[in-house]
Order: C-alpha cells, then sequence, then structure tokens
C-alpha cells in the first residue's frame, strides 16, 4: 500500500508546489491566476488523502496532524475565493473545527516529545499555535459574516499563502538532512510570515 501512495503523495507534492508559484507570480482574477489555484487546492486534496492512510499504516500521529493542518489552507482558501457573501457552509464550519483540534492536538503531541527530549515539539507548538489562532479567526468570520469584500480578499491569500509554505516546508524536509531537523520545519514559515503580514496591509489599504 506504501509503495502505491507515496509516488502519488509525491506527485501531488510537486504539482502543488508548482501550481503555487504560478498562481503567486500571476495576475489576479485572470484565467492562469484562477486555474493555477484550482490545480494547488486538488494537489493538496491528493496529498492529503494519501498522507492520511500512510500515516495509519505507519501510526505517525505527526503526519496524520500535520495533513489536516496543511489540507486547510487549501480548503479555506479556495472556499474564500469562491465565497463572496461570507456565509459558511456545514463543510466550513466542519473544516475550521477540525483545524482547530489539530492545533490542540499538535501542542498535546509536542507535550509528550518534549518530556521525552525530542527536539520536534518546537515546530509543533509553532504550527499548533498557527492552526489555533487562524482557525479561531476563520471562526470568527465565518460567525460574524465577515469574509465579504477585502477581507474576504485578505483571507483567501493568508489561506493560500499558508498552504503554500507547508509544501515548500515538506520539500526541505525531505530534501535537506541537516542537524537539527526542527529548524527546517519552521524556517519557511519564520521567512515567509511577514510577506503574509505585508500582503495583507497592502490589500487592506
Amino acid at each position: 500500500m506504501m509503495q502505491i501512495l507515496l509516488p502519488i503523495h509525491i506527485l501531488g507534492g510537486t504539482i502543488a508546489l508548482l501550481s503555487a508559484i504560478m498562481a503567486i507570480l500571476s495576475e489576479k482574477g485572470k484565467k492562469i491566476h484562477v486555474l493555477s489555484g484550482r490545480t494547488f487546492f486538488w494537489s493538496m486534496l491528493t496529498i492529503f488523502l494519501t498522507a492520511i492512510p500512510m500515516s495509519i499504516i505507519t501510526s505517525n500521529i505527526f503526519l496524520f496532524l500535520i495533513a489536516f493542518f496543511s489540507f486547510y489552507f487549501a480548503f479555506a482558501g479556495i472556499r474564500f475565493a469562491r465565497n463572496r457573501k461570507g456565509i459558511a457552509t456545514t463543510s466550513d464550519w466542519i473544516a475550521v473545527g477540525l483545524m482547530i483540534l489539530s492545533g490542540v492536538g499538535m501542542w498535546t503531541l509536542a507535550a509528550v516529545l518534549f518530556m521525552n527530549n525530542n527536539s520536534m515539539y518546537i515546530p509543533l507548538l509553532v504550527f499548533g499555535f498557527g492552526a489555533i489562532v487562524l482557525g479561531y479567526g476563520d471562526f470568527k468570520s465565518h460567525k460574524n459574516k465577515t469574509a465579504i469584500g477585502k477581507e474576504r480578499i485578505v483571507r483567501h491569500l493568508v489561506s493560500m499563502i499558508a498552504g503554500t509554505i507547508a509544501v515548500i516546508t515538506a520539500v526541505l524536509v525531505v530534501n535537506v538532512k541537516i542537524e537539527p531537523v526542527w529548524i527546517w520545519w519552521v524556517l519557511p514559515t519564520v521567512l515567509i510570515f511577514p510577506v503574509i503580514i505585508w500582503w495583507r496591509i497592502k490589500v487592506m489599504k
């Protein structure tokens, strides 16, 4: 089963990275941007649907939580792109609930790893914080129906760039074998997150 799932997982990751770059570089609203965004979503879905069974087969709780965390960004990104009225559907509520739960799960696992002197608790703390903060932000947006106009565009951009960070992170940790490993898990977030903040400020202005 792993021999079947892993190549599909890698292919999905490759396409996701290329389509993310294409979407970022293309003019917003144009056909190439929309097509790239859709390709990114379906690639992230492929990654998610292969990561879940692989995590179960290998009893890898870390991968299981990261799979939900990473896919949520692509899901939320495309939902904010399409939902111009800001009215959340059942799938939106379920998704944001799972996102927040994944953050709590990451913090719980981080505590276990910390007590076992495993430095991988560091990225789990970072990602757990991101899952809870961004998830709660989307929850409030759904509740108050504020994801319209510029706010909708901002949430779309934040989600899609966060999803891109997840893909870049995966590429790094698989291909770079330099200790300590936890640095490569958090480096893309540290470097790119300021871009998200800058982009949010620019769009809101």
